[in-house]
């Protein structure tokens, strides 16, 4: 059974910079791809950034310039730096991963972090 675990959430200033964290239970080479969501309240979920397998990576417009997401396939460790952090990135932030197995994609989730950015 996958498990991802982030951490690094917290309450920073607006400007302010923070890195989360998402620890794989095994290899994240069996990944397809992987990739951060939020979830403000009252919103639905939305892609923050994602990287695939072959080190391509894509970004909402919002966070562009500002975030940054990469992997660690030594320690099976994805993360996203996020700098110039403003009030409107105040969210739950959840690490996922894709897999594909005879054409199905499967996704699985971690248990998500808060981030608050406070003006």
């Amino acid at each position: 059974q996958v498990q991802l675990v982030e951490s690094g959430g917290g309450l920073v200033q607006a400007g302010g910079s923070l890195r989360l964290s998402c620890a794989a239970s095994g290899s994240i080479f069996s990944f397809n791809g992987m990739g951060w969501y939020r979830q403000a309240p009252g919103k639905q979920r939305e892609l923050v950034a994602d990287i695939r397998s072959g080190g391509s990576t894509n970004y909402a417009d919002s966070v562009k310039g500002r975030f940054t997401i990469s992997r660690d396939n030594v320690k099976n460790t994805l993360y996203l730096q996020m700098n110039s952090l403003k009030p409107e990135d105040t969210a739950v932030y959840y690490c996922a991963a894709d897999r594909v197995v005879t054409k199905v994609t499967l996704k699985y989730w971690g248990q998500g972090t808060q981030v608050t950015v406070s003006s």
